[in-house]
């Protein structure tokens, strides 16, 4: 059984954390917290698909420069090769589910700001 109190943690950006509940070369189920005001580069993946899926609070995800607003309940899917960016623009904690197909540490290609 894994839970928050005992699965492998890591921070990210600034005062974001990760935990990941599990972990393998096949796929990831992380849990993620992020701040009010916070946000993540803006990025792509070569070779993993990805799921968010929100447990509390607001994410803002824009992805290939269309903005998604994903509340508690809602989930998103990201495909190879989309750029993307998750920030939380609410008044609340952001707390939500990535899973990653397969892996995506060490699959973060940093991507231009989107132009308006």
């Amino acid at each position: 059984m894994v839970n928050l109190n005992n699965a492998e943690h890591y921070v990210w950006g600034d005062g974001c954390d990760g935990w990941f509940l599990h972990k393998s070369a096949a796929f990831t189920l992380i849990q993620e917290r992020v701040p009010v005001g916070k946000a993540e580069v803006r990025h792509y993946h070569e070779y993993a698909d990805q799921v968010f899926y929100v447990l509390q609070g607001v994410a803002t995800l824009e992805v290939d420069g269309i903005i998604h607003q994903l509340r508690a309940g809602d989930s998103l899917a990201i495909p190879v090769g989309a750029a993307h960016q998750l920030s939380n623009q609410g008044p609340d904690e952001l707390h939500f589910l990535l899973i990653s197909q397969p892996n995506s540490h060490g699959d973060r290609v940093l991507a231009p700001l989107e132009s308006a």
